[in-house]
């Protein structure tokens, strides 16, 4: 069972990073806003800039940092970079329920992250704005065999009414978890013939950073 953890300054066991990826406009930055600090801005503006906020949570009495990174707007201009997928270990592909195209996008987006992230990355396809149904443009059906035929977790959110957010980023990080712990227990097996084919967690360096203040927004990292 995951519940949150309120006390930040003991030690972290796992740092995940975490990418928030689709199109512009299907409320990334909300759902982030929403799950690291409970909150929802309707006059919500671009996000400019690369930020990623924290969050510390307990899991299977592991304390866990999740950094989520919200994609900045770059995605208007498909100049998200390698290096925004770089050590990820989730990843949260939202797309608007009332916006078949930001739907039929979603494929392209899975291909890109496919091609830069870990094979193994844990992804969670997010049908966002669910308290708009009557303007439903993408049946939940269509989502949910996408999301098998892909082997991705699915579920439909809003960040309006915080409706399945902390479920989905907490459905995530279990499993990243639970992959990370199937890792710990197979390393020694594993060491001789040449590595762990699972996931592999990453330390998170942002040049020129101390430990991070929750909320900083910084300027956009260089492609690699």
């Amino acid at each position: 069972m995951s519940n949150l953890h309120s006390n930040f300054n003991q030690n972290i066991d796992y740092v995940f990073k975490v990418v928030l990826i689709g199109d512009s406009a299907v409320g990334k930055s909300q759902l982030l806003a929403r799950f690291a600090r409970n909150e929802f801005s309707l006059d919500s503006k671009a996000t400019i800039g690369v930020e990623f906020q924290t969050k510390t949570l307990l899991i299977d009495h592991k304390t866990i940092k999740a950094q989520i990174w919200d994609t900045a707007g770059q995605e208007r201009y498909r100049a998200v970079t390698s290096a925004y997928y770089r050590g990820a270990v989730g990843a949260m592909l939202v797309y608007d329920i009332t916006k078949r195209q930001s739907f039929d996008h979603v494929a392209r987006w899975l291909e890109e992250l496919r091609g830069h992230a870990d094979k193994n990355i844990v992804v969670m396809l997010v049908g966002n704005k669910s308290d708009l149904g009557t303007l439903r443009a993408v049946p939940t059906e269509d989502a949910k065999e996408f999301a098998q035929r892909e082997n991705l977790f699915f579920m439909e959110t809003s960040a309006l009414e915080a409706t399945n957010v902390e479920t989905a980023f907490l459905t995530v990080l279990t499993e990243i978890y639970r992959i990370i712990s199937k890792k710990a227990l197979v390393a020694n097996e594993e060491s001789e013939s040449g590595g762990s084919s699972l996931l592999q967690g990453t330390k998170i360096v942002v040049p020129g950073q101390e430990p991070e203040p929750q909320g900083k927004t910084y300027g956009c990292c260089s492609s690699s």
